[in-house]
């Protein structure tokens, strides 16, 4: 069941606070284990992969909840051709179960002016978790709202270990059965057409992974995931291998052998 209320903006200001209707979305335990084998979830994991005892990884609510940036988007929001997942934030309220159901509300929260761009949160919330998706939308600002916050200090001295993480070289075609089907992420002809060399791998996919070494590091199950923070600075391809430092407090990072893909990211576990 989908409501979906009528949305007719055409000044970016005016998309603060907007509600962007509710949706009840219902899963089953496989595709919780799906999820979990996309991200990079080993086989002996059987807390993650495994129907018996099975505990959802948290970040899986964000694949129920897709539906809300896209709504604003196809209502003209900002340029979907353009538009860029610059971070996300995910607040974890209470344990998903393995297969089951739940009434998703989305609103657009603040938007932020940033000159020739504009900065969409847009929020989602559940039983289980309140997610924020913040959208970097080239060409929609100057509109003469405030700038919003800058961007986080980085975490200091060393890190107390660094994770090696080897990405499965079909991590995108399995993830993209989760629900986003964007072209870029399997078609070498789409993923040319923004100006990569071949297909790249979901932004989620990637935090989500990293979720996983920077829980293995600390000790920690990743279902026991309460907080997530990160920003994409840029693209990570399938079948590569990336390295995740992770500091004592949580924070975490990702980078490849182009430089950093993932900044500005913690991940604190109960």
């Amino acid at each position: 069941m989908t409501t979906r209320p009528e949305l007719d903006v055409t000044d970016t200001a005016d998309w603060a606070g907007r509600p962007l209707g509710e949706r009840e979305v219902s899963w089953e335990a496989r595709d919780a284990i799906l999820f979990a084998l996309a991200v990079g979830a080993p086989a002996d994991r059987l807390d993650l992969v495994f129907e018996r005892d099975l505990r959802v990884l948290p970040t899986f609510a964000l694949t129920l909840a897709q539906w809300a940036p896209d709504v604003v988007g196809s209502a003209g929001g900002w340029d979907v051709g353009t538009a860029l997942h610059g971070s996300q934030r995910l607040e974890v309220l209470a344990p998903m179960p393995a297969a089951g159901s739940t009434l998703m509300t989305a609103r657009v929260g603040e938007v932020w002016d940033k000159g020739g761009a504009a900065v969409f949160e847009i929020v989602v919330e559940c039983d289980y978790v309140r997610a924020t998706w913040s959208i970097f939308a080239p060409g929609r600002g100057g509109f003469g709202g405030e700038r919003g916050p800058g961007r986080a200090p980085g975490p200091e001295g060393d890190p107390a270990t660094t994770v090696d993480w080897d990405i499965a070289a079909n991590a995108a075609a399995l993830y993209r059965l989760t629900g986003d089907h964007h072209h870029i992420h399997i078609d070498p002809v789409a993923a040319e057409r923004i100006g990569q060399p071949r297909p790249i791998l979901h932004g989620l996919a990637t935090l989500s992974g990293a979720v996983l070494a920077a829980a293995f590091a600390q000790g920690a199950s990743p279902a026991d995931l309460t907080l997530l923070e990160g920003r994409f600075s840029a693209p990570v391809f399938p079948g590569e291998s990336v390295c995740v430092p992770v500091w004592a407090d949580g924070s975490f990072r990702v980078d490849t052998e182009r430089g950093t893909a993932i900044d500005g990211a913690r991940a604190v576990f109960a």
